[in-house]
């Protein structure tokens, strides 16, 4: 089924609002939440971090939720359909009354393999309108994996189908075609595009909470992959990084490394930034 795209000049979700409540905004402070399922997760009155899900060593993804009087916005589901399951499992626990929707940051498949849990459960995953994977490159992903495996009697057998047990490809079925601002009742989030990593990166603001949840624009500890793009896309890149900085967030969720918050924001952000300038001026990515 081809995404429904959003109505021309429909910038804006409203649900029913309530009185709001304020807390002070300060740096990563791990807040124990209500639920038992969700301690330790919990970074503001609404944002919560899954970390350290399984991808391809030495790399783990992050995901995440915002979670509003009305509705939780699931942010990524990993890479696999058990990836998607646990995400979903504390979303919900989180607030069980609320309706779940699932936004991708990306196309890559790290970002979206859990996507099949959600959507075979009717719940709308929203992405970039360009964002379209095609069954021959999931082919791909998997035949990679699988033969990234150092054991050879592992890889013999196939072992990479048992991470993607369940997982079918699925691309999200609502596109996003310009930002838009979603009210998830009594919270706020800004959907902002921020391409440069590919063209289809998406990062979610929660101003109230001071927390940015930005897919790869941003990453912490790992060499950040400039290998889907070539300068022209650094400099795009670097365009978006500078956007994201200028909304001064207190915390950061990424797509791959630990939370930063505090003085770690703007280390994190040169970081990036320096790695993108090394490689515009050398012309190559610093892993090719």
């Amino acid at each position: 089924m081809p995404p429904q795209r959003l109505a021309a000049g429909a910038h804006q979700e409203r649900f029913p609002r309530e009185a709001e409540e304020f807390r002070p905004r300060g740096a990563v402070r791990w807040i124990v939440a209500d639920s038992g399922d969700t301690d330790g997760m919990r970074l503001s009155p609404h944002c919560y971090a899954v970390t350290g899900l399984a991808y391809s060593p030495p790399w783990c993804v992050n995901a995440g939720f915002i979670v509003g009087d009305v509705e939780t916005l699931v942010i990524d589901t990993g890479g696999n359909a058990l990836a998607g399951q646990t995400v979903h499992g504390y979303a919900l626990a989180a607030r069980p009354e609320n309706r779940l929707r699932v936004l991708n940051t990306e196309k890559h498949f790290d970002h979206i393999g859990g996507n099949t849990f959600f959507r075979v459960r009717g719940i709308d995953i929203w992405g970039h309108h360009a964002l379209a994977r095609t069954p021959a490159e999931f082919a791909a992903e998997i035949s990679e994996f699988n033969n990234g495996i150092p054991n050879a009697q592992r890889r013999a057998a196939g072992e990479a189908a048992a991470f993607f047990h369940g997982t079918q490809l699925t691309n999200p079925n609502r596109a996003i075609e310009h930002e838009i601002r979603l009210e998830l009742g009594n919270c706020a989030v800004e959907i902002l595009l921020t391409p440069g990593h590919t063209d289809t990166n998406i990062s979610a603001w929660a101003p109230d909470d001071g927390v940015l949840f930005t897919g790869d624009c941003l990453i912490a500890e790992y060499i950040p992959n400039l290998d889907a793009g070539g300068p022209a896309d650094w400099e795009i890149w670097l365009a978006s990084i500078d956007r994201l900085e200028a909304l001064r967030p207190e915390t950061l969720v990424m797509g791959h490394g630990p939370i930063a918050g505090g003085s770690e924001v703007r280390k994190v952000i040169e970081r990036v930034r320096g790695v993108l300038r090394e490689a515009i001026r050398l012309g190559h990515s610093p892993t090719a």
